[in-house]
């Protein structure tokens, strides 16, 4: 298989999953190479699927001065060894999906002549994705927002890839009854300590009005097991998300695109707090278009209080009478309306069209 293309992904699972998602679709048309960053979730993903060269890169922070000139040799080493590895494997095209490594990938890219396709997953684009979309063959959008802070960008919307498993889940493995009220509580890759106070003050008047709740804290919360109910499964992590959204009828969540676009395909309604410390914050954002639609309620982190939070849940899920069932099933449909199921399909038509174009 002669055609090659380089996947620059790196980081997180934001990053990583639909980049995955996308090399998948593409496994019959193309050689999938992958480019990362050492010590990052890639290198346990990645080498069992594809091979993965690794790069050292960073990210400019704070004020300009001797860490910026540092940053900037260490970029312009990435740009070298990038162009010598695009050259060396006889690369056709170059795909990512942001992130710090997207910079030496697009920039080396576009110094050989070749085509980059870059995917920008969030409602607000980063900082990366605005400085170099210019460069770029092609801007990829998750959500059609974006399109206007990329003025000198040729963009398409297409979604966001999820993992295969979305589409065809397996089964929950917890024990849960059927026919429960089930709520999922999600605070993004690293859990959430704030979220998982506000959400424990709550429990208890959830379980007494018959809700079920999954409760993934995350590891950094030195509390995360300092309550116990049969309804309740604090847990650090779940593999089997797809399931899990898949099940539950409501969840309270970060606003990070994948975790957003994962939410959709599985057409569960939220109640979605964002990060405030995302960069730009950018999470509200993207929750701003859920709210916008009608398939999420929208609180900023600050100004959440738990009796709210409770109350809400309660709403949505504890009450009994029509109005709450049909709050719920058109938050529901809403949802739907969000999802793009095809987008790993239009990604890689992008990406085979560009080794053509």
């Amino acid at each position: 298989m002669s055609t090659k293309l380089l996947i620059a992904a790196s980081g997180t699972g934001g990053h990583l999953f639909p980049a995955i998602a996308t090399a998948e679709q593409l496994a019959t048309d193309c050689q999938v190479e992958w480019l990362g960053v050492p010590d990052r979730l890639e290198t346990k993903l990645v080498p069992a699927c594809y091979p993965l060269h690794t790069i050292s890169v960073e990210g400019f922070q704070g004020k300009p001065g001797l860490g910026t000139l540092k940053t900037l040799g260490k970029l312009l080493v990435a740009i070298i060894k990038v162009r010598q590895l695009l050259q060396r494997g006889q690369f056709r095209s170059v795909f990512t999906t942001g992130g710090y490594i997207a910079a030496p990938a697009i920039i080396a890219a576009r110094s050989l002549g070749l085509p980059a396709i870059l995917h920008e997953a969030n409602a607000l684009p980063g900082k990366v994705t605005r400085f170099l979309s210019p460069w770029c063959s092609t801007v990829a959008l998750g959500f059609a927002e974006a399109a206007q802070f990329l003025p000198r960008a040729k963009t398409v919307m297409v979604g966001t890839p999820v993992r295969s498993q979305f589409f065809q889940p397996p089964p929950l493995d917890l024990p849960i009854a059927e026919g429960v009220p089930l709520l999922v509580v999600v605070g993004g890759s690293q859990g959430a300590v704030v979220v998982n106070q506000l959400v424990r003050a709550c429990v208890p008047a959830w379980v007494e009005a018959g809700i079920w709740v999954v409760h993934l804290t995350g590891e950094n919360d030195p509390d995360a097991l300092s309550l116990s109910h049969p309804r309740y499964f604090p847990l650090p992590f779940f593999d089997n998300m797809a399931a899990l959204l898949h099940r539950a009828d409501l969840a309270v969540s970060r606003a990070g695109a994948g975790t957003l676009t994962e939410l959709a395909i599985a057409q569960t309604p939220a109640i979605l707090i964002p990060y405030p410390f995302a960069a730009d914050d950018h999470q509200t954002y993207n929750a701003r278009v859920f709210a916008a639609a009608g398939a999420a309620l929208l609180h900023q982190q600050s100004d959440l209080t738990a009796h709210q939070l409770q109350q809400e849940v309660l709403d949505l899920l504890g009450g009994t009478h029509g109005n709450c069932r049909k709050t719920l099933d058109d938050m529901k449909a809403a949802t739907a309306s969000l999802a793009v199921t095809d987008s790993a399909t239009r990604l890689a038509t992008l990406i085979l069209q560009s080794f053509s174009g």
